[in-house]
């Protein structure tokens, strides 16, 4: 299985906005999300993708097939962050996501931070694994709970390596 991690071009946002639209309805389940009137999940951040030179979303891509993708975002004190990941539920559990995600790392090399909710299950089994694969050095975890966050959950800071490999796929065997 050969898995890519491709940069979304401008003109590509609708294909990006469709897959933001599953990765909701998937969240919809943790966070009580529901539609608008239109039949869509709301948002509000798809626009700042483009617009801003901090932020950058790729598209997952597993032999040809679109997947999934990644969203992150370049924080005031240097740190990258992780504000969505979405792997199409066909391809969980096979390894694509954790091959994915190390994709995603390798891009920009450095101190990372994501979060993930704890009623998010899947999430709480995926990051603790991934992040200890991928990480250099220590991890730092966090736990918070409300009222100091709108959701109890964990946050995850650590470093990425730079690699050798400037490769943007990995074939999974």
């Amino acid at each position: 299985m050969v898995i890519e991690m491709v940069p979304v071009a401008a003109e590509d946002k609708t294909v990006l906005g469709n897959l933001v639209q599953l990765h909701q309805y998937d969240f919809s389940d943790v966070r009580g999300y529901d539609v608008t009137p239109h039949g869509t999940f709301v948002y509000r951040f798809l626009d700042h993708y483009f617009t801003e030179d901090d932020r950058e979303a790729c598209v997952v891509i597993i032999d040809g097939t679109l997947a999934g993708f990644s969203m992150t975002r370049g924080l005031d004190d240097g740190v990258r962050e992780v504000s969505e990941f979405f792997v199409l539920r066909r391809h969980r559990r096979l390894g694509a996501g954790r091959t994915a995600a190390r994709l995603m790392f390798r891009r920009h090399p450095g101190p990372w931070t994501l979060a993930f909710d704890h009623a998010n299950h899947s999430a709480a089994r995926f990051w603790p694994g991934v992040v200890a694969s991928a990480a250099d050095g220590p991890i730092r975890c966090e736990d918070r709970h409300p009222p100091d966050v709108g959701y109890s959950g964990s946050w995850l800071r650590f470093r990425i390596s730079a690699s050798d490999e400037e490769s943007q796929h990995l074939t999974l065997r």
